[in-house]
């Protein structure tokens, strides 16, 4: 059998550059080079795209970015081309499908996604309208309500609305989290305990993005979710994160320095049911295809509150999303085999 050309992306121009080239690694060595002809295409921090043919270590490592290893390369508008051109040859390279793998702004919020749309690549994950949806954290809260989902009560906050909706934030009960409207990784995620220190949250949350939610904390813990699939769909075992104190910061999301991941959750099996299928409905509410970690909270009196959607999750073999898969049997290069599988089928 003819082996199933593979573009795997990463770096990207995001300020998750540096997980997307963990996530990465942890794909490309985990992908049966038997069945596929793997391609690797660098994204600079700048948005420069580079076709890299060096060892897969330095990726990690963030060395990959050298003349000896990089050409530069556009992606072809033309749909027959169906791939990339690299820049110096004009030589143009076909490929059956993009799997990338970034994490955040101009890689998990649609734009890549709509390139690839528009040229014509089939590529792993949700959309351009549903990778948009989910990193929007307003408007998918927004729709997820609409649907009879419950949602932290939040406030969004512009630099062109920013004076007049500060009148709105008395209306919202401390602890509150002041979050970027479309970063991962908790990057630029402050939780404040009073108001003296609510502008300065705003502020450093404003050097990530151009708009900024505020939202009141949640009672209880958090729980997630793995999803897997377009139409029928696989839904993993579900996840808690035991926090000591803080919140699940970038440091604790990479680092667990003080907090706990329980698989499964401490929570009754018809709990947890409960949760699955929440996570279920927001998947769908929100468009997903190929895969996604939908993030909750579980409060003391059995609520399931929404709090996001990761639609290209941590990607290490012991990343949550590939563990909760494990977790029913499933393993990490059976998941990745089926990611291109559902990619494919949206050609």
């Amino acid at each position: 059998m003819k082996k199933i050309h593979v573009a795997c992306f990463f770096g990207g121009c995001s300020s998750e550059y540096g997980v997307s080239l963990v996530s990465a690694t942890s794909v490309i060595n985990n992908l049966n080079q038997e069945k596929y002809d793997l391609t690797f295409i660098g994204i600079t921090e700048k948005g420069d795209f580079y076709l890299y043919t060096g060892p897969i270590e330095k990726i990690e490592k963030n060395e990959w970015n050298q003349k000896e290893y990089t050409k530069k390369i556009t992606i072809s508008t033309n749909r027959s081309d169906h791939g990339f051109i690299i820049v110096d040859t004009k030589e143009v390279v076909p490929i059956d499908i993009a799997f990338p793998i970034l994490h955040g702004k101009n890689g998990e919020d649609g734009r890549l996604q709509g390139l690839f749309e528009l040229v014509g690549i089939p590529f792993v994950g949700p959309g351009m309208l549903a990778s948009a949806l989910c990193m929007d954290k307003f408007i998918a809260h927004e729709l997820v309500r609409l649907n009879g989902i419950e949602v932290p009560k939040s406030v969004l906050l512009t630099k062109y609305n920013k004076e007049q909706k500060l009148e709105e934030l008395k209306n919202l009960n401390y602890p509150l989290f002041v979050k970027p409207l479309k970063a991962g990784s908790s990057f630029g995620i402050t939780k404040v305990s009073d108001k003296k220190k609510l502008a300065s949250a705003i502020d450093f949350a404003f050097t990530y993005d151009d708009a900024v939610v505020v939202e009141e904390n949640i009672d209880g813990f958090e729980v997630g979710c793995a999803i897997l699939g377009n139409e029928e769909l696989t839904i993993g075992e579900v996840d808690e994160i035991e926090l000591q104190e803080g919140f699940f910061d970038f440091e604790e999301k990479y680092n667990l320095k003080t907090s706990k991941i329980h698989l499964p959750a401490r929570l009754p099996e018809e709990e947890r049911e409960k949760i699955k299928n929440t996570a279920l409905q927001i998947y769908q509410i929100l468009n997903c295809k190929g895969f996604g970690r939908v993030d909750m909270f579980y409060t003391p009196d059995k609520r399931i509150v929404f709090n996001e959607v990761n639609t290209i999750p941590g990607c290490t073999s012991h990343s949550r999303y590939p563990s909760m898969l494990k977790e029913i049997g499933m393993p990490f290069q059976d998941v990745l085999d089926k990611l291109i599988e559902l990619g494919l089928e949206n050609e």
